[in-house]
């Protein structure tokens, strides 16, 4: 493959990566929005929302990162807030009674993002060929 479809190809992974994370960022608001108002949720709701608006707000701030050590960093940030928000998912979906379609979906996104953010990173660390 030449360095041109090289480049091509991984300008849209990133770029869908963006949009992926920020779409299920929206998701993940709108689900929250329908949680009843009970003490457990407002837990549950909180940590799942700064775990998953923290995915694409650390993918957009590796973008204006001054090194490649710095790029991985916050790309490993990334990483860690996707494996949070998994747990709170499973949380709701085994633990509450929400409707598990909905959080099967999201689960399933989550799976995604965090593969492909931890693909990343070991490419990034050359660990990966």
């Amino acid at each position: 493959m030449s360095k041109l479809k090289t480049q091509n190809h991984n300008q849209n992974v990133k770029t869908n990566l963006r949009h992926r994370t920020y779409y299920f960022s929206l998701s993940i608001i709108k689900l929250v929005s329908t949680f009843p108002n009970n003490k457990i949720y407002w837990v549950i709701s909180d940590q799942l929302l700064r775990s998953a608006t923290s995915i694409g707000a650390n993918i957009i701030e590796a973008k204006a990162s001054s090194s490649k050590k710095d790029f991985i960093k916050f790309y490993q940030i990334a990483l860690k807030s996707a494996n949070e928000t998994k747990y709170w998912l499973c949380l709701l979906r085994d633990g509450t009674e929400i409707d598990n379609n909905k959080i099967i979906k999201l689960l399933d996104e989550a799976k995604e993002i965090s593969n492909m953010l931890g693909s990343s990173v070991l490419t990034l660390k050359g660990k990966k060929k």
